[in-house]
Parts: C-alpha cells; structure tokens; sequence
C-alpha cells in the first residue's frame, strides 16, 4: 500500500524501461530527477507502452517499490516538455484510476446552498 504521509509525489516523465527494479529506479531519482531517493517522497515512472507504473519511495529503512500494470486500457500519463512534474495526491489517484489529471475537476466542498 502507498503510504498516506508522502511528502510530494514527482513524474519522471517520458518512459522508463521496467526493467529497472529499486536500485535502477533509486539512481534515477538521484541523478537523472536530481531529487533524493531517501527523502520519503514518491517518484513514479511509467513504461512505453503506458500500460505500466511504478511507484518507488523509502519507508523508515528501506525502498518500496508499487508497481500497477493495465491488463487493457492505457494510463494517461502526460506528454510535457519537462522531465520531472509535481502533483498532488489526488492527481496520483486520478491517474492511478485512469482518468486525465490534468484536466479533472476538483471536488468543490460547500457548506450551505445559499
């Protein structure tokens, strides 16, 4: 299960050869990403085909790596010219359940109707 207290989630965005397990996946984030592998955020890769997606982060005392794969369908993983791209939780959600992120409605929270 992908931990609740995640700091920040990052795309590496492009495709990432699966191939690539925890230590693979870890030097990336390092050098490729520029970010810190160790920090607790999640950093999520998506294959060619975008029918599969890692999840890599570190939990206390070592790695964890979540992966999803598609049996049919495609997930909607973003076409930006950046490499790296921060979203929120919810957006990780959206695309986890296959929808556009970026182009989702956020739930609007109203107290009264007037």
């Amino acid at each position: 299960m992908i931990p609740e207290n995640s700091n920040r989630v990052y795309l590496a965005l492009g495709s990432t050869d699966m191939r690539k397990a925890i230590n693979g996946l870890s030097v990336l984030v390092e050098q490729a990403m520029d970010f810190n592998p160790f920090s607790g955020d999640l950093f999520v890769f998506c294959n060619r085909r975008q029918n599969i997606i890692k999840i890599l982060y570190w939990d206390e005392n070592g790695f964890c790596l979540w992966q999803k794969r598609l049996e049919e369908h495609r997930f909607k993983w973003p076409k930006l010219p950046e490499q790296v791209l921060a979203i929120n939780r919810e957006q990780l959600n959206w695309l986890l359940a296959g929808l556009d992120f970026s182009s989702a409605h956020q739930r609007l929270y109203y107290q009264r109707a007037s």
